[in-house]
């Protein structure tokens, strides 16, 4: 199983970064233009979908969760500090993905009474006319996400907060479950809602925390920085020095900001834009908040603490996400991590929840209200299981299917390309 996995990624790691650079060049470097990005947020008061704003704040809760504490930490166990660099690489040039996705995520996306309901799935079968690939597409996603993803985000919360609070996990995964039921019997308004008000406040508040930790430390930031770019580029050994910090690299990335797997076309199809390019600006912001603000931030605490002098068996990379921050805070640091993971695990799993009900309701197009709400009771008894059994195999599987996703939308993309590049070139000509 894990040298599929291996082999896979390794495919995939050619495949996002080929994708992202055709897409770079073809879209005249789309994602770097910060001012487009600014100018995108401007709200049309369109009554119908979510504002710009909201759907930036959902996709930011899926993007911001365990893989922004965890994850950054295994890149740097298994790949060193150097993965940390092609962590930023694949950030910038795959965001020309998640731009391309979410263009096709609201050129195709459907009007379901008073929202917009779109995704790779969606623009699979209309734009490529293939309904059977968007229908594995969509099973793959549930399977990934409520199966997979939502387990896992519960199963840490309860061993977080076990660090720190002896509980019973059966009640803190009740009490998961409980208020994820909360937010999402309403459906896509409440958690764009919920979403609004939560992930600024835990974006703001855990960067704030980091940015303390490296002013503390800022004499010894220019010798990490060094450090990263000289052991990503490092030629002494080919299969040491470049490949496994670069593979590492960008698997953790796109595991992390989800460039180019296609959930970010989800979220942009429910907008009220007047525009598919300002929407696929607004992904890529969030990308680069993700990766290039807080993975960075994390990395940074990781590597300026003293993890290279202990021991780790068995690391999902929480323990050295957790052991840097009590290295620099004391025991307070435990409580900053719990209350980091509760919020960014919670916000992934609102979202998540989301992302499976689009995909469900393009699988079963006539689906009732009823069937919609054993859905949702289906992912509460998931939440429940998931948070008191070990989620390893199914953390592995996520690992593969997540890779699964991410080139089927890739081959729709470049099957849809001439779509995109006509899209942005007329969003520019209207701009000016």
């Amino acid at each position: 199983m894990i040298c599929i996995e291996k082999i896979i990624w390794a495919i995939a790691t050619i495949t996002f970064l080929a994708s992202g650079l055709y897409f770079t060049f073809k879209l005249k470097f789309a994602q770097f233009s910060i001012k487009d990005m600014i100018k995108s947020f401007k709200n049309n008061e369109k009554t119908i979908g979510i504002s710009p704003f909201k759907s930036l704040t959902m996709t930011l809760g899926a993007r911001i969760g365990v893989g922004s504490l965890a994850g950054i930490a295994l890149a740097i166990y298994f790949g060193g500090v150097g993965s940390i660099f092609w962590i930023w690489i694949s950030a910038i040039v795959c965001s020309s993905n998640a731009f391309s996705e979410s263009i096709l995520g609201v050129i195709y996306r459907k009007k379901e009474k008073d929202v917009y309901v779109g995704g790779p799935s969606y623009y699979i079968e209309a734009g490529m006319k293939n309904n059977n690939l968007g229908k594995i597409y969509a099973l793959f996603l549930i399977i990934t996400y409520i199966g997979g993803f939502l387990t896992v985000q519960s199963n840490t919360i309860v061993k977080s907060i076990n660090e720190v609070y002896n509980f019973n996990p059966i009640l803190i995964a009740t009490l998961i479950s409980f208020f994820a039921l909360l937010v999402i019997y309403k459906g896509l308004n409440s958690i764009a809602n919920f979403s609004e008000k939560l992930v600024p406040f835990m974006t703001v508040a855990y960067a704030s925390i980091c940015l303390y930790i490296v002013f503390l430390n800022i004499e010894q930031m220019p010798g990490v920085i060094i450090s990263i770019f000289k052991e990503a580029l490092n030629p002494s050994s080919m299969a040491i020095g470049f490949i496994t910090p670069m593979i590492i690299g960008v698997q953790r990335g796109i595991f992390s900001n989800e460039a180019g797997i296609g959930t970010g076309a989800i979220a942009s199809a429910a907008t009220n834009t007047d525009s598919p390019s300002k929407q696929g600006f607004i992904q890529v912001f969030g990308i680069y908040i993700e990766t290039l603000i807080l993975s960075s931030l994390t990395a940074f605490v990781i590597i300026l603490s003293n993890y290279k002098e202990l021991l780790w068996q068995n690391v999902n990379g929480i323990e050295i996400t957790q052991n840097a921050f009590v290295y620099h805070l004391g025991g307070i640091g435990n409580y900053v991590v719990m209350c980091a993971i509760l919020l960014f695990a919670f916000s992934t799993i609102i979202t998540g929840y989301y992302y499976g009900e689009a995909s469900l309701k393009f699988l079963f197009k006539r689906i009732s209200k009823q069937g919609i709400f054993v859905f949702k009771l289906l992912v509460v008894i998931i939440l429940l299981i998931g948070g008191v059994s070990s989620p390893t195999v199914i953390w592995l599987l996520a690992d593969i299917f997540i890779v699964i996703l991410g080139l089927i939308n890739i081959y729709s993309l470049l099957f849809l390309k001439n779509e995109v590049i006509n899209e942005y070139n007329s969003y520019k000509r209207h701009k000016k």
